[in-house]
């Protein structure tokens, strides 16, 4: 079973996918967006036959209060294109996982440059991999 990770920006969606046992994530790519949706969604599809998805995780970014402002809004929005492909898609919690996986790269001594092009992966990765170890799938 393929699981595919998306931490959906307004610049950028980070790609990430789990093994086929479900045990580990891995980021595979950024996708950068250029006005035109359809060639996000085009790319999303191309990964989700490679890899043969059987689940699609997107990071919901929420409030520090639990509630949704409008980049939550706005993600919901965007998932409703990702239906159309007839692939259960499950929403969590991505409060903060963006800065987890600056904080990591930081860590790893990687340049702020090198950094802005990865984060987006690292960071889908981050949520895939919190689903993966909270999941009973």
């Amino acid at each position: 079973m393929r699981i595919m990770g998306l931490d959906v920006g307004d610049k950028r969606i980070g790609v990430a996918m789990s093994d086929p046992m479900g045990w580990t994530a891995q980021g595979i790519t950024t996708i950068y967006r250029q006005g035109n949706k359809k060639n996000d969604i085009n790319e999303i599809k191309k990964i989700i036959d490679e890899y043969k998805v059987d689940k699609i995780v997107i990071g919901l970014p929420k409030n520090m209060n639990n509630t949704l402002g409008p980049q939550g809004e706005k993600v919901i929005e965007y998932s409703k294109k990702i239906e159309s492909f007839n692939i259960p898609i499950i929403f969590i919690d991505e409060r903060l996982s963006t800065v987890a996986a600056e904080r990591t790269l930081i860590m790893a001594d990687v340049s702020r440059s090198k950094r802005k092009t990865v984060v987006d992966k690292l960071a889908a990765q981050v949520i895939l991999q919190t689903y993966l170890d909270s999941a009973k799938f």
